[in-house]
């Protein structure tokens, strides 16, 4: 959302640093490295369990942790607070912290002056998304790090993103903004309070929502959006859009519905197409596994290195469908890849996923994952080298050179697929030099890894190994999400106790045996997401009363029943001076998308008039942005999609633990049929489907609404009428 107004006495607080914003467009600039200082200083963020917030503890700023002990001191004390918002594998907020909050002086001004506050966006993102949109809307751009000065009521009256050391492009320092900014509050404090009370009261007016009456919604909204994705479509090395280039898997996904909806054989080949060199790239890993971010090219080459388990966990699900759109097991494979990465460097032992991996290592943006001329030919014999340095286009120069550092290291190759059809006669030479390549990685310092686990993103991974379980056939992947499942549920759940809490609760982070207290609309819809998949996948019925817990305690936290939509957090969140719909479907999906789509689902397999009326009435909030602005909005227009006819129900009756079921459940999942669900005939489905019973042994039923073809065990009669 972009919002534009006066700002009165804060405008001249944009005039302090003539206008200091790194616009870089609300995407991450993100990478890091950990550069610990020496333990000189340690302040209170050492009780925290944040990686970011610990990176921060040894810091000379006197850093709060976001809570009423930081707001109780700066109104008994009347100061400003600076809140500084960023997550541990963001590369500016480190090259942030080395130039200005190490600083001794910095450090003891902002103590005089300031209460300064620290927040990780990945475990409060509804805290950055209130003061993301203050910035945005009064600088026009946006990122993180985030530093945004709030009066000592959190509201908020100047804030940009990054801020330089020294002058640097014309603009002051960060400390001359400090100390520009303490002096207009110090000189001009009631009038800098008045102007936030403005700001405030006017960003509540700009979020606030209201359905655009009762609207038709037709097919024809979808139609519009592929039309105008195709239009960015690049047709030379995929994907939508120019650099920097990000995967958005939404897009595609909504591009592969276009073609099944519509019949549209050229928005499933720019999809493929995408794949393909999305999964030939530099982005993505091609000794690890997984994917980077994004490319700072057009090519996909040259990637910004840090691995998010939210963006791996889209596009393993983007592949899958890819594959059953394609039949082509190339896209299987890269599925396979990016699974096996997060099961190997991306998993706790008791199941959870972990949030990311750094981009940096040793300080050097890269150096990790990058290849010399030298080293590999020192490394490799002859032949291995001719063959790999063809296959992933190795040169002495070198194709990326990390221009964030003071020293950068010289070149440095990006491993992508050059060249590759390796001839039969090579292939081993090839897998030679592979396996003395992956060798070297295991003695290299690996980069930081945020170790903690959000019911969130934990939700989008656990959807995609569930999904990939029933697709691939693939037994470790749906033991993976069960075991998942179980972590979530035994860390992070905690369902109602009669003298206490009447209604389920989910808890948002996990970290060295600690949870959170936060109650967020993401955590309840990407983990009802994920849990519907692995329903979908198992049909074990307790997977689905727990959709079901899931769905309720969502809509009785976060729904709003007079206007439909979800707020972003829960009603009796103290410590935000709005409450926010997400309507933003980037670089991760909105939780209103996402619970709109899952309460679809859910409402077809258990007949839960409740659960559809609240996906309608969200639909209908966000109807005219789905008309108006599609490109924000994919994800939603997936769930319009499902929205506008009766789903085919695959019912596959029987024991769900007989290798009969699993063969069936297996055609279920192998044609790609988006408006379809999978479901048993036993547990809280809905009446109609418990009364079609097995038939000497398992069978199908593929019906949609109360009609159903006649039951079959054929698994190819199955794929024949899914088609």
């Amino acid at each position: 959302m972009t919002v534009c107004w006066k700002v009165s006495a804060a405008s001249s607080l944009a005039e302090i640093s003539n206008g200091i914003s790194l616009d870089v467009g609300a995407w991450n600039l993100d990478v890091s490295s950990v550069m610990s200082a020496a333990h000189k200083h340690t302040n209170r963020l050492t009780r925290e369990k944040s990686p970011y917030l610990l990176q921060h503890a040894h810091n000379p700023v006197d850093w709060f942790a976001w809570g009423e002990e930081a707001f109780a001191k700066a109104r008994v004390e009347n100061k400003p607070i600076l809140l500084s918002i960023g997550y541990s594998t963001c590369h500016w907020c480190h090259v942030m912290e080395r130039e200005s909050f190490e600083d001794e002086k910095v450090g003891a001004f902002l103590r005089e002056h300031f209460v300064s506050i620290k927040v990780d966006r990945e475990e409060r993102p509804d805290v950055d998304k209130i003061y993301m949109t203050f910035v945005q809307s009064t600088t026009g751009g946006g990122g993180w790090p985030l530093n945004v000065f709030l009066t000592p009521e959190l509201k908020p009256f100047f804030g940009g993103t990054y801020f330089p050391p020294d002058e640097r492009y014309g603009r002051g320092s960060f400390l001359s903004v400090l100390k520009q900014v303490a002096d207009v509050w110090r000189e001009r404090g009631i009038e800098v309070a008045a102007s936030a009370d403005e700001i405030t009261a006017r960003m509540e007016l700009a979020t606030s929502q209201k359905p655009a009456g009762n609207k038709s919604l037709s097919a024809e909204v979808i139609r519009q959006a592929g039309n105008l994705f195709k239009e960015s479509f690049d047709p030379q090395n995929g994907g939508f859009g120019g650099a920097p280039k990000f995967p958005q898997p939404s897009i595609p996904s909504l591009l592969l519905r276009c073609a099944k909806r519509f019949h549209d054989a050229e928005a499933t080949a720019m999809v493929l197409h995408t794949c393909d060199r999305m999964a030939a790239g530099g982005i993505h890993d091609q000794l690890g596994g997984g994917f980077a971010r994004y490319s700072v090219d057009a090519h996909w080459l040259v990637p910004h290195f840090e691995k998010m388990l939210y963006d791996n966990a889209q596009l393993a699900q983007l592949y899958l469908d890819a594959f059953l759109a394609s039949s082509d097991a190339r896209q299987a494979e890269t599925v396979r890849d990016i699974l096996d990465y997060v099961l190997r460097d991306m998993t706790h032992p008791d199941g959870g996923f972990y949030s990311a991996e750094d981009a940096d290592s040793e300080g050097q943006e890269g150096k990790f994952y990058c290849w010399t001329h030298d080293e590999l030919s020192k490394l490799l014999a002859p032949e291995e080298f001719n063959v790999a340095a063809r296959y992933y286009g190795i040169t002495k120069e070198g194709n990326f050179v990390d221009h964030s550092h003071p020293q950068p290291l010289q070149g440095l190759n990006v491993l992508s697929l050059v060249e590759p059809n390796v001839p039969e006669a090579d292939t081993s030479l090839l897998a030679s030099a592979q396996t003395k390549m992956r060798a070297v990685l295991t003695t290299r310092i690996r980069p930081h890894l945020d170790d903690k686990i959000l019911a969130s993103w934990n939700g989008l991974m656990l959807g995609a190994f569930a999904h990939a379980s029933a697709v691939l056939g693939e037994e470790k992947y749906r033991a993976a999400a069960e075991k998942n499942l179980a972590f979530i549920q035994t860390k992070l759940w905690q369902p109602p106790i009669e003298s206490a809490i009447t209604t389920s609760t989910l808890f948002h982070r996990w970290r060295d045996g600690e949870r959170d207290s936060v109650q967020l609309l993401e955590a309840y819809a990407f983990q009802l997401d994920g849990v519907i998949h692995l329903y979908e996948a198992t049909l074990e019925p307790k997977h689905l009363d727990f959709a079901i817990a899931l769905a309720e305690a969502m809509l009785a936290k976060f729904y709003d029943a007079e206007n439909g939509g979800f707020w972003q957090s829960a009603g009796d969140s103290k410590d935000l001076i709005l409450r926010v719909k997400g309507d933003y479907d980037g670089a991760e999906p909105s939780g209103n998308s996402v619970a709109t789509l899952a309460l679809l689902k859910l409402a077809a397999i258990t007949g839960r008039a409740d659960f559809r009326s609240a996906a309608d009435a969200t639909l209908q909030l966000f109807v005219t942005r789905m008309e108006k602005f599609p490109q924000a909005v994919p994800y939603m227009l997936l769930a319009l999609d499902f929205a506008l006819g009766e789903p085919r129900r695959v019912v596959i009756a029987g024991d769900v633990a007989s290798p009969d079921v699993k063969r069936l459940l297996r055609a279920a999942h192998a044609v790609y049929q988006p408006n379809k669900i999978v479901m048993g005939n036993t547990g809280a489905v809905e009446e109609f489907v418990r009364t079609l019973p097995a038939k000497d042994g398992a069978v199908v039923y593929l019906c949609t609404g109360n009609t159903c073809q006649p039951p079959t065990r054929d698994s190819d009669k199955v794929k024949e009428l899914l088609r």
